[in-house]
C-alpha cells in the first residue's frame, strides 16, 4: 500500500478565485507542461498532468457540491453514524464483524451521478435525501455528498486501496474511532500525521459514547486531542458521537452544514491541488528569463569580425579620391571570433536558468560554423560601392565642357571680329560656372565618400542583424518561451 500524502485543502481562497478561474488556471498549467516536452523530469510531468486532469473533471462537475467521507476503522460504527446523520438505513451495519465492503453515498440536494462516477461509487451504493416531510430539516446540508468509506484497517487489501484513492478527492474528512482503538498506530502514522495540511478540513468523532461514563468520554476526548496534536492537526474538531443513542449527530450535522455553506468548498481542495502540483514543479523552472531584445552588440561584433569596418574605410578614401581608388573586399569572419559571440549570446541568454533548459538553450541554438557561414553570406549579398564619386564626376565633367566652351567661343569672336565686350562677358561667365562646378567637387567627392562607406555599413549591419536575430536570438527566445510559459503558469 502507498503513503497518503498531505493534500491542505484549508488553503484561503482568493475571492477572485472561482471554478472557472481556477479550471482556466489548471489548463494553462498543462499547456505549458506539454510545451515545455522532455524539459520537466517526466516522472514529476506525467504524475502533474494526472493531478491536473483529475482537478479538471472534479471542476468540471461544478463547484455547488460539498464531498465529506466517514473514515474509520473496523468497528468503529461509522456506518451506524450514516445511517444516524442522513436519517436513513441504508449503509450497511454488521452484526458479528460489521465491515464496509465498499464505498456507499448520500446526496443531498438532487443527482450527482457523474461526480459519483468520478468517486467510483457503484450505482447501487447510491441514495437521494429527498423528503418531502422535511425537507427543511434538511435544506442546510443541500449540495452535500456523505461517503461511507471502506474500513482503512480492514484485512482486506482493497478496502485500503479504495480509502488511499478517495481521501485525496473529498472536502471534509470525518474520522471515527471507537473508545478502544482511537490510538492505533496505523490510523495516527499511515494517515493523520500525513494529513496535517488539512486540519481546518478534517472531524474527528469518538462514536460509541454510549459505552462509556461521562467523565471517561471526556478523558478520552482530551487523550484523542492531545494525539491529534502531537500528530501536527492542532486545530481539529473532536466530538464526542453515539449512533444508537443520536448523542451528538444534530452536532456534527450542524459541522458538516457549516462545511457546506463555505463558499466554493470544492474549488478550495482543487486550488490546493493545483498550488500542490505548482509546488512541486517549482524547481523545474528559475525565476526569470534574460531579455534577448538587443542583437545590435553581437551584430556588430560580427560585422567587425568580416573586416566591414575596413572595407568602409578603402570605400571613403577610394571615392574621396579624385581619381577612385580600389575597394578592400570584405573578409571571412574569423572563427574563433564567431565562436565567442555565439557562446556569449548563448551564455547571456542561460542566466537564471535550470540545467535542462539551459542545455536547451545551447542545443537550440546553431553551431558556431552555422552563423559563420550565414555572416560570410549576409556579408556578400551586399554589393561594393563604385569606387569613385559620380557626382564629383558630373561636376568636373560640366566645369570642363564650360571652359572649353569658354575657349572656342573667344576663337570665333576672335574670327568674327566681335567687340571685345561681346566676346568677354560670356567666355568670363562660363569660367566663372566652371570654376563653381569645379570647387564643388572637392566637398561632393567627400560627401559622397563618407555616405557611401556610412550606406555599406549600415547595409551590412542590416543583413547580419537578421542573421543575429534568425541564428540566435530567435532559437533561444523559443526555449526561453517556453520557460517564461511554464514559470507564468507556476506563478512564479
Amino acid at each position: 500500500m502507498t503513503t497518503i500524502t498531505s493534500r491542505p485543502a484549508d488553503v484561503e481562497l482568493d475571492a477572485d478565485v472561482d471554478a472557472t478561474t481556477l479550471a482556466e488556471r489548471a489548463d494553462a498549467l498543462a499547456l505549458a507542461l506539454d510545451a515545455a516536452g522532455g524539459l520537466v523530469d517526466p516522472l514529476e510531468a506525467a504524475r502533474a498532468r494526472s493531478d491536473l486532469d483529475a482537478v479538471a473533471e472534479r471542476l468540471a462537475l461544478g463547484g455547488d457540491r460539498t464531498v465529506v467521507a466517514l473514515v474509520g476503522g473496523t468497528g468503529s460504527g461509522k456506518s451506524s453514524l450514516f445511517n444516524a446523520i442522513s436519517g436513513l438505513q441504508f449503509a450497511d451495519v454488521g452484526a458479528l464483524r460489521p465491515t464496509t465492503e465498499v464505498a456507499a453515498a448520500c446526496v443531498w440536494g438532487g443527482e450527482a451521478d457523474e461526480l459519483l462516477d468520478f468517486l467510483q461509487v457503484s450505482p447501487d451504493r447510491r441514495i437521494q435525501r429527498e423528503s418531502e416531510l422535511d425537507g427543511d430539516h434538511e435544506r442546510a446540508l443541500g449540495g452535500m455528498v456523505l461517503l461511507d468509506l471502506p474500513d482503512h484497517d480492514s484485512v482486506a487489501v482493497e478496502h485500503a486501496v479504495q480509502v488511499d484513492r478517495l481521501l485525496p478527492l473529498v472536502d471534509l474528512l470525518v474520522w471515527v474511532v471507537d473508545p478502544q482503538k482511537y490510538a492505533d498506530n496505523a490510523l495516527h502514522e499511515r494517515y493523520l500525521s500525513a494529513l496535517a495540511g488539512r486540519s481546518e478540513s478534517m472531524l474527528v468523532l469518538v462514536n460509541q459514547a454510549d459505552t462509556l461514563t461521562p467523565e471517561a468520554v471526556r478523558r478520552v476526548v482530551e487523550d484523542v486531542r492531545g494525539l491529534l496534536a502531537a500528530d501536527g492537526l492542532h486545530d481539529v474538531r473532536v466530538l464526542a458521537t453515539s449512533a444508537l443513542e443520536h448523542t451528538g449527530v444534530d452536532e456534527v450535522r450542524a459541522v458538516l452544514a457549516e462545511a457546506v455553506g463555505r463558499p466554493s468548498v470544492s474549488v478550495r481542495t482543487a486550488l490546493a491541488e493545483v498550488d500542490a502540483v505548482s509546488a512541486r514543479l517549482a524547481d523545474a523552472v528559475g525565476d526569470r528569463e534574460a531579455d534577448l531584445d538587443d542583437v545590435g552588440g553581437a551584430a556588430e561584433e560580427l560585422v567587425r569580425a568580416a573586416g566591414v569596418d575596413a572595407v568602409a574605410d578603402s570605400v571613403r578614401t577610394a571615392v574621396g579620391a579624385p581619381r577612385g581608388g580600389a575597394v578592400a573586399p570584405p573578409e571571412p569572419p574569423a572563427e574563433a571570433t564567431v565562436a565567442a559571440v555565439r557562446d556569449g549570446w548563448v551564455g547571456r541568454a542561460q542566466e537564471g536558468l535550470p540545467g535542462a533548459w539551459a542545455a536547451a538553450v545551447d542545443a537550440a541554438v546553431p553551431s558556431a560554423a552555422v552563423l559563420r557561414e550565414a555572416v560570410l553570406s549576409a556579408v556578400g549579398e551586399v554589393a561594393l560601392p563604385a569606387a569613385r564619386s559620380e557626382r564629383a564626376g558630373r561636376f568636373v565633367a560640366a566645369a570642363a565642357a564650360l571652359a572649353g566652351g569658354a575657349v572656342v567661343w573667344l576663337g570665333l569672336a576672335l574670327v568674327l571680329s566681335l567687340p571685345w565686350a561681346a566676346a568677354a562677358v560670356p567666355a568670363a561667365a562660363a569660367l566663372g560656372a566652371a570654376w563653381f562646378l569645379l570647387s564643388r567637387s572637392t566637398p561632393a567627392r567627400r560627401e559622397d565618400a563618407r555616405a557611401a562607406a556610412e550606406q555599406y555599413r549600415s547595409a551590412v549591419l542590416q543583413r547580419v542583424t537578421a542573421v543575429v536575430r534568425e541564428t540566435l536570438a530567435d532559437p533561444a527566445r523559443d526555449v526561453l518561451g517556453r520557460h517564461r510559459r511554464l514559470r507564468t503558469a507556476l506563478g512564479r
